[in-house]
């Protein structure tokens, strides 16, 4: 049975390097993949989807007047279609991720999602919201803080290298814009609790 799947985690846990490695592995066994990412991050070029480790692999695009379910419809009537990969999920927005619901429920094709849940200053961003709430399938992603402990959110660097605390929800970056941490170091680097506050804590 076909299913909504939503893999999620902050940044550079190897999502993107997931989604490519499930997409190869369709194809290697003679089945047909589509793959999704969203307009405005061309970091890795147009219309491509890349990893940190060199595997890449050109995608559709959507941007917010995308109608996915229109394009899944359009691709199934020229070819089979066993599976929907969908790069930077976070940016979908509510409507598009109910569109892939029908793809589901209405085409029977597996659609799997990979994106952040939170932004840098700890929010849900739109399409994480709406994949968390109706998504067959939750999967995180881990990765780890500079600690050790899994990180579960992410701060982003201003100019300057300094950690910025406010600023728009969304902004292309990569290694050099974001830093993955554990919750308790997101909290020291967003002020919101002091290194002394937690090691007087510590010690009571």
């Amino acid at each position: 049975m076909a299913k909504l799947y939503f893999n999620f985690a902050t940044m550079n846990a190897g999502k993107s390097t997931m989604l490519l490695q499930a997409s190869y592995n369709y194809q290697e066994r003679g089945m047909h993949t589509m793959l999704f990412t969203a307009a405005f991050d061309d970091r890795a070029g147009e219309r491509n989807i890349a990893s940190r480790i060199g595997l890449e692999q050109m995608a559709n695009t959507f941007d917010e007047d995308s109608d996915l379910f229109a394009d899944v419809e359009a691709r199934l009537e020229k070819s089979p279609l066993h599976c929907v990969f969908v790069d930077e999920a976070q940016f979908l927005s509510d409507e598009q991720v109910w569109q892939l619901g029908r793809v589901v429920d209405r085409m029977g094709v597996p659609v799997m999602c990979y994106g952040l849940r939170t932004d840098f200053q700890g929010k849900l961003f739109p399409g994480s919201q709406a994949l968390l709430a109706i998504a067959d399938e939750l999967r995180e992603v881990r990765t780890i803080c500079r600690c050790g402990r899994k990180a579960t959110m992410v701060v982003r660097l201003g100019p300057d290298g300094k950690v910025a605390h406010d600023g728009e929800q969304v902004e292309i970056g990569g290694n050099d814009k974001y830093v993955s941490l554990c919750r308790q170091h997101w909290e020291e680097e967003m002020g919101r609790q002091s290194a002394e506050d937690l090691i007087g804590f510590s010690k009571s």
